[in-house]
């Protein structure tokens, strides 16, 4: 009979989260843990958490407390539990242990303590970006002695190679389409943002671990990698080398079984004219832009600190065009924020109305914890934030909804992801990332998921197509 323990990890948030999630399953069954479908007979249930706005939060905490609910010993990791430390341990008492992301490469010996009744003494919250240089070129060599999740380390005994990088996850889920995060951190200054706090200074993946683990993937049947980071367009500074996104997209798409790369997390301040060449004309990579853009009002985007204005982004999107017609573009954008007039506001409606954009995030300002714009005067009328958020919502559903009536009569080429309960089959086009753009649905039969079949749009369904095999 087995003596190993089980634990059943739970992750909420991004897709870097999801990286993060991965590095840790393998750390805990090298540390001799067997992984748990769910909390039902797991030892110990570890809640990956998301800790960027109140309704992330929220949902963290909901998800500790069911936990809790479920008998078994719970553990709170990942963003929240790294931005709070000792003072969400004091507030949930519920939770067993609070670890942050310091205690990644000992999660072993933190779950033996959980198990043993021993409290682990929660952390103190601290700046991360202070952890490392200033400089990016000086950085990458300090970054060793950093934790920095999702960017692995030695393995324990017998789990790789004894040469070569070395790739430390276990795949939580299967499909053909997988997460593979080129960094971690960020050395923007946004003020409506406490990500760089938390996460840390930029720290870039080295090009041969990055190529390490897109082959490991592809080994695990994995068709499709999402390049996913805090800013992907900063890739490779403190490496020494701005034009290294640029040289690895081709070296990815040449992975074999790997069919499609696509990135995400685009800065438009960012955006070189280099970069938006190689992703709309190198094969294997798909013309799709995931732009940052926040707002389009100059002034609103000057007290977020962020570059740009309706006409810029418009001339960045022509760029894009002139290249690819027909790229995918999406976009989140925050309304109420500090300062922001009724005129800034018709200035962001006006832009998205331009702009053609294929998913479109809206979300309405609040004050987070340790950020700059919380005490930024000028503050707008939730009940205001609220009407504005509405109001732009269904711009954006209009205007969306219109963006892919454009596209019937089209053809593309979809990864089939699933086969729906009546028959059919869903995946997505060259356009739409996972999660969070729309869908195409098959009328087909005997397809196989993971393989990309061409068809043509027959319909649409608000941001979702209909289409059937050419």
């Amino acid at each position: 009979m087995s003596t190993r323990r089980k634990v059943n990890l739970v992750t909420l948030g991004c897709a870097r989260n999801e990286v993060d999630s991965e590095e840790l399953a393998a750390r805990m069954e090298g540390a001799g843990w067997d992984l748990a479908e769910s909390a039902e007979g797991a030892d110990v249930v570890v809640v990956n958490t998301c800790g960027f706005i109140d309704a992330a939060k929220k949902d963290s905490i909901d998800t500790l407390l069911a936990a809790h609910d479920s008998g078994a010993k719970v553990v709170a990791a990942g963003c929240m539990a790294e931005r709070y430390g000792a003072e969400l341990a004091e507030s949930l008492p519920e939770a067993d242990a609070v670890l942050g992301f310091d205690d990644y490469t000992d999660i072993g010996a933190r779950l033996d303590d959980v198990m043993a009744g021993r409290r682990h003494a929660a952390h103190t919250p601290r700046d991360r970006r202070t952890l490392l240089p200033i400089s990016p070129v000086e950085r990458h060599a300090s970054a060793a002695a950093v934790a920095v999740p999702g960017h692995g380390d030695e393995l324990p005994e017998g789990l790789a190679p004894a040469s070569g990088p070395r790739v430390l996850r276990r795949r939580l889920g299967g499909g053909p389409v997988a997460p593979l995060k080129l960094a971690s951190g960020c050395d923007r200054r946004c003020t409506f943002c406490a990500i760089p706090a938390f996460r840390g200074a930029y720290v870039s993946r080295p090009p041969a671990e990055v190529l390490e683990e897109a082959r490991w993937l592809a080994g695990h049947d994995v068709r499709e990698l999402v390049l996913v980071s805090e800013n992907s367009t900063s890739y490779g500074k403190d490496l020494g080398d701005l034009r290294a996104l640029e040289k690895l997209l081709p070296r990815l798409a040449a992975v074999e079984g790997i069919e499609r790369v696509r990135v995400s997390y685009l800065q438009p301040a960012e955006l070189r004219p280099g970069l938006i060449e190689a992703i709309c004309s190198t094969p294997g990579v798909v013309p799709y832009f995931d732009l940052s853009f926040q707002h389009a009002s100059g002034p609103v985007l000057r007290s977020m600190r962020r570059f740009g204005d309706r006409e810029r982004f418009l001339e960045l999107l022509e760029q894009i065009r002139a290249q690819a017609p027909e790229a995918g573009v999406r976009s989140n954008f925050i309304v109420g924020f500090p300062g922001e007039s009724e005129d800034d506001f018709e200035e962001l409606a006006e832009f998205l109305t331009g702009a053609r954009m294929d998913a479109i995030g809206v979300f309405g300002y609040s004050d987070e914890d340790g950020t700059e714009a919380a005490n930024l005067p000028g503050k707008v009328d939730p009940g205001e934030i609220a009407r504005r958020v509405e109001e732009l919502s269904a711009l954006a559903e209009e205007l969306t909804a219109q963006r892919a009536e454009d596209r019937i009569g089209t053809g593309l080429t979809v990864l089939v992801e699933e086969k729906t309960e009546n028959g059919q089959y869903e995946g997505r086009a060259e356009h739409q990332a996972p999660e969070v753009d729309g869908t195409v649905l098959v009328r087909g039969e005997g397809l196989a998921i993971g393989s990309f079949v061409p068809v043509v749009v027959v319909d649409s369904d608000g941001v979702d197509l209909v289409a059937d095999p050419a």
